[in-house]
């Protein structure tokens, strides 16, 4: 099945660290960036421009902030009759307000014209899923850099592309598959359980081997899911929003807004379940002993306690034979709960699906004797001096099972 490719939704990009004078509200309500040469290779060299965009801010552990706004593109020489002068204009917003010198600015064109102005700090994980999305080298200096999605230049969009897609906001056009169509039909116009959803995941998928492969099954499960699951939703939102949002007043705004958050909230909460349901899969094609969710010290419930409880609460069980792997399908500032789950072992392990993690969040995780997990193919959204610390979902289960087998 055709997972579309970055293209589909971009033209190309450009990106930069701001500067002080970039970045000064100030000394002005306006921003003007100078049409350097990748800027005129991203936006053309039209007298005048004007870009229907969308600002965005993503912290590290702040809310993300979103504002649509306006560009202008324009030759401020348009009347000279051999010089030319680019610039790129944009007033003040919420986002241009939080920008700090040393921020990294994303400038995206999409195919319908319009455009994604993104703002991140410098060195953060989100800079650093957006430079492995756009296949932007680390950026030195303060000019631009660009980059033409196209050719060696446009990526697939598989679980990770579509990962940090979903922090932008974009919705990649799922492809018409009628085999999607045909699994979800039984559920009409309700959401099964995550427990059947993950079930069927997987058995539409009979070529793949957990055992073979525990990495990329994971992956391949959590995909596909992930496409059943966004397919069902389709027709649930469809359907509510086709029957409107009316009360006796007229619009039923807070209606609207409420089912908004109930349908973020809901992808939200079944994808951390569907994690740890296609893991538990895992662990028992590769035949390891677990205990999901048992409860150890001050009712902390670790995702997965091996070989366990019983071992766990056994004091003559050998503490160096005893494994807990927390499962955060994003970390975010959550990862730090995992430390006080199952005080008896001494380094913890955490299996995310986030790409991309900073070198200075991972460091901190290593400091903390948190050992974090991720599939194989994840590994090369971090840099080389990362790569090497990060254990796969193989090598998991090759460590879980020594100490099964001691």
């Amino acid at each position: 099945m055709r997972r579309g490719q970055l293209s589909d939704q971009f033209e190309g990009v450009v990106a930069k660290r701001l500067t002080e004078v970039e970045t000064r509200p100030d000394r002005s309500n306006q921003h003007e960036l100078n049409g350097s040469t990748p800027l005129r290779k991203l936006l053309g060299d039209d007298d005048r421009r004007n870009i229907s965009a969308r600002f965005i801010w993503l912290g590290e552990e702040e809310a993300a902030i979103s504002v649509d706004g306006m560009l202008s593109w324009y030759d401020a020489r348009r009347k000279h009759p051999v010089r030319t002068e680019y610039r790129l204009y944009y007033r003040s917003n919420e986002v241009t307000e939080v920008m700090a010198p040393g921020d990294v600015f994303f400038l995206a064109m999409k195919q319908d014209g319009s455009a994604l102005l993104i703002v991140v700090p410098a060195d953060s994980t989100v800079q650093n899923q957006l430079l492995w999305l756009f296949g932007l080298d680390d950026l030195s200096g303060t000019s631009f850099s660009f980059q033409e999605i196209e050719g060696d230049h446009d990526p697939e969009l598989d679980f990770a592309a579509r990962y940090i897609l979903d922090e932008l906001g974009v919705e990649p056009k799922e492809p018409e598959a009628d085999i999607l169509d045909t699994l979800i039909e039984p559920f009409g116009l309700r959401f099964p359980t995550t427990r059947v959803f993950s079930e069927l995941a997987r058995s539409s998928l009979p070529d793949v081997s957990a055992h073979d492969d525990p990495d990329g099954a994971l992956v391949e499960w959590m995909e596909r899911e992930e496409q059943l699951f966004r397919r069902l939703e389709r027709r649930v939102v469809a359907e509510k929003i086709n029957g409107g949002f009316q009360c006796a007043e007229g619009a039923d705004v807070d209606g609207f807004l409420a089912f908004s958050l109930s349908v973020q909230n809901r992808r939200k909460a079944r994808a951390g379940s569907a994690l740890e349901n296609h893991l538990e899969a895992v662990f028992q094609a590769n035949g390891l002993r677990y205990a999901r969710g048992a409860e150890t010290e001050n009712r902390n419930k670790p995702d997965f306690l091996f070989p366990g409880k019983a071992a766990y609460t056994d004091p003559l069980f050998p503490a160096d034979r005893l494994t807990m792997l927390g499962s955060k399908s994003t970390l975010k500032d959550r990862w730090r709960q995992v430390l006080s789950e199952a005080v008896r072992i001494r380094k913890k392990h955490l299996l995310t699906l986030e790409p991309g993690i900073s070198e200075n969040q991972t460091d901190e995780r290593r400091a903390k004797e948190l050992q974090l997990v991720l599939p194989q193919r994840l590994h090369a959204t971090f840099r080389p001096s990362q790569q090497a610390w990060l254990m796969n979902v193989g090598e998991f289960i090759s460590l879980v099972r020594g100490r099964q087998d001691t």
